[in-house]
């Protein structure tokens, strides 16, 4: 079969591997879509600790199921959930299973997503909604990332929230919280290619280039600040922003994975009561509203950009590495 290999920093190939054979609770997947997002993008680089060359990359992925599961019939249009959890650690035991003491991913720590088929786990197996077409199905990782940091964190319909990041992460939170009654949302976005994306899709941008960010989202929250600010950015500038927009026991949520430390100041979150929350992958749970929220919500396919030949990976990731780039989100198809 055709599998997408890293091979070493910034080296990756289409080869031919050997077929994942049925084994004791697992289903074989015939993969359809695999995207690619920003966590990849570290491995291609060399730059993610774990991930190990060789190794068949991706963790988000639709297809259908083939042979070994215990329920789905076979052409079950599903997705996967890709953690790879102990069972046995403290948070596995009392419900917290996505901080796995020893948290691992199919497509980083063992063989993922990016090829003809899969071997995944029986409980990893999320069935689609019936009717929704398969290529939506390879958002529901992405979608359910989001889901994740709004259910987490106290988040009510009619709450006031700020976004910095236009990429794919920030646009599908945003779409989710427009679609739960987030009627004053902003989102921030110094790249303008981004940010013309995101007033596409109707959003109210702010362009920290030409705008005074505090007194922008001071200006439309009646100068109280958002209820809620999520970074979907992770980077310097915004991390000394982020105490500064947030109201008076407001929450400030870290959904990015910042690259180097910040420096952050504390003494402001203390003198406002800020909340300072952050969230990591999913629940079981998260991914069967982010499937629920993909059939009933067109916007998140729209966040689909380009959808290449599995031949053309080293493209995809071309076009992700460049800041110019008017990709968001990128789907190889390895066929339905």
């Amino acid at each position: 079969m055709r599998a997408v290999v890293y091979e070493g920093p910034n080296t990756i190939a289409l080869k031919a591997v050997l077929e994942p054979s049925v084994k004791e609770g697992f289903t074989k997947v015939k993969i359809a879509y695999a995207g690619l997002c920003g966590g990849d993008v570290g491995i291609y680089g060399g730059l993610h600790p774990r991930a190990k060359a060789p190794l068949i990359m991706g963790h988000e992925a639709s297809g259908l199921v083939v042979e070994g599961h215990p329920t789905l019939k076979p052409g079950t249009a599903v997705t996967i959930n890709p953690l790879i959890t102990c069972g046995v650690c403290t948070p596995c035991r009392t419900g917290d299973e996505h901080v796995c003491q020893t948290l691992g991913l199919y497509g980083i720590d063992a063989d993922g997503a990016m090829a003809d088929y899969m071997l995944v786990p029986n409980r990893r197996i999320i069935p689609l909604p019936v009717g929704m077409d398969i290529e939506t199905g390879a958002l529901a990782e992405h979608v359910a990332v989001v889901v994740h940091a709004i259910r987490e964190t106290g988040y009510l319909p009619g709450d006031k929230a700020v976004i910095f990041g236009a990429g794919p992460v920030g646009l599908a939170l945003g779409i989710a919280l427009r679609t739960w009654g987030c009627t004053n949302l902003a989102i921030v976005e110094v790249n303008p290619t981004r940010r013309a994306f995101a007033e596409d899709l109707g959003f109210d941008t702010i362009d920290p280039a030409t705008e005074d960010v505090v007194d922008a989202v001071k200006s439309r929250t009646d100068g109280r600040g958002a209820d809620h600010v999520y970074d979907c950015a992770g980077h310097q500038s915004v991390a000394e922003i982020l105490p500064r927009v947030v109201k008076v026991r407001g929450t400030i949520v870290i959904v990015a994975l910042y690259k180097k430390q910040p420096e952050f100041d504390m003494r402001q979150c203390v003198f406002v009561e800020a909340v300072l929350r952050f969230v990591r992958v999913y629940r079981d749970i998260d991914f069967v509203i982010a499937a629920e929220l993909l059939q009933t919500e067109p916007d998140f396919k729209k966040l689909i950009t380009h959808v290449l030949e599995p031949s053309d990976v080293q493209a995809g990731f071309d076009m992700m590495l460049d800041p110019k780039t008017t990709s968001q989100k990128i789907l190889l198809k390895f066929g339905e």
